[in-house]
C-alpha cells in the first residue's frame, strides 16, 4: 500500500473500485465487461455517470489488461513511491459540455499511473498549459485525479481506455473498445459542438463514433490534418470536427506543434462552441 501524491491515503496497486481513489466512478458492485460482446451490451446506459463506472473497471482485452497491470506492479523508477490506478480511464469533465476532446489513450506510466486521461506526462502538461491559457481549464497543470483541475465547457475521453504496449491498440482492441466512446458521443451529442481531435487516431474514432451516433459522416471519410475543419449534421444540430496534432514528444520537440498552434485550435474550439465565461 502506497500514498496517494495528492490524498496521501494509502492505495494497492492497480486500484479496487470503490475503495477511495478520488474521482473513482465505480464501485465493488460495478458489472464488469470480459469480453467484446459484453462491452456492447454494458455500454448502452443511460447516464454518464453509469458509463464511466463500467469503463473504469473493463477487463475485455486481456492484452491491454495484462499490460496496465503489469506496468502498475512493475512502476517507473520515478514513480515506485507512488500507488498506481492500473485500470482503464473514463471519459472526465462537464457533462453537458459542448467541447468534446478524443485522443489515442492513456500513457502507461501517465494516466494509467493518474487515474485521469492525458495527466502525468509532457504531452498532458501541454495540453492542459493549453487549455489553461484559453479558458478551458480551471489550472495550468494537472498531475493526477483529485488535484482541484477542472474542464470548463469542455470534456475529454480517449478512444481505447486502457494504456497499450508501445501506445498501439491492435485493431482488435480498439474495435473491443470502441461502443464506449460511442456511447460516450451519444450521450452528450444534445449540447456538443465541436469535436476536437488529437492525431489521426482520435481523428479517425470520432468519425466513427459521430457516424454510430447519428451524424451524417461523407464517403470517403475526411483525412486529418492540423486545424483541418469537418462539420456534420446530426439530430441535435451540427458538430464541427476539429483535428489537431496530438502534443507527443516528437511533435513538440521537433517543433512540429508548438504551444501558439495548440492554443490556436483550442481558441477556434471555444469560438465555435460559443463559449463565453
Amino acid at each position: 500500500m502506497l500514498p496517494h501524491p495528492v490524498t496521501g491515503e494509502s492505495f494497492a496497486s492497480p486500484v479496487p473500485p470503490g475503495t477511495g481513489w478520488p474521482d473513482d466512478p465505480a464501485t465493488p458492485a460495478t458489472p464488469v465487461a470480459r469480453t467484446a460482446a459484453d462491452v456492447v451490451a454494458l455500454a448502452q446506459v443511460a447516464s454518464l455517470a453509469d458509463l464511466d463506472a463500467r469503463v473504469s473497471v473493463c477487463s475485455a482485452c486481456p492484452r491491454l489488461v495484462a499490460w496496465r497491470e503489469d506496468v502498475a506492479a512493475t512502476k517507473r523508477a520515478s514513480f515506485a513511491d507512488q500507488p498506481y490506478w492500473g485500470r482503464p480511464i473514463a471519459g472526465w469533465g462537464a457533462e453537458n459540455a459542448p467541447i468534446l476532446i478524443v485522443g489515442l489513450a492513456p500513457a502507461a506510466n501517465g494516466g494509467n499511473r493518474t487515474g485521469r486521461i492525458f495527466t502525468g506526462d509532457s504531452s498532458g502538461d501541454w495540453l492542459f498549459a493549453s487549455l489553461h491559457r484559453v479558458g478551458l481549464a480551471r489550472q495550468q497543470a494537472s498531475v493526477h485525479a483529485g488535484d482541484g483541475q477542472g474542464l470548463l465547457g469542455a470534456r475529454m475521453a480517449a478512444a481505447v481506455r486502457c494504456a497499450p504496449p508501445e501506445n498501439k491498440p491492435t485493431p482488435a482492441e480498439r474495435d473491443a473498445c470502441a461502443p464506449w466512446i460511442a456511447r460516450e458521443v451519444q450521450l452528450v451529442a444534445p449540447t456538443l459542438r465541436v469535436v476536437v481531435t488529437l492525431g489521426a487516431f482520435g481523428w479517425a474514432a470520432a468519425l466513427r463514433s459521430l457516424r454510430d451516433a447519428g451524424y451524417a459522416v461523407p464517403k470517403p471519410q475526411p483525412k486529418f490534418a492540423h486545424a483541418r475543419e469537418v462539420v456534420l449534421e446530426g439530430e441535435h444540430g451540427s458538430a464541427t470536427l476539429l483535428g489537431c496534432y496530438h502534443p507527443s514528444q516528437h511533435n513538440t520537440f521537433t517543433g512540429r506543434l508548438t504551444p501558439d498552434m495548440l492554443d490556436a485550435v483550442f481558441t477556434r474550439a471555444r469560438a465555435l462552441a460559443e463559449l463565453e465565461f
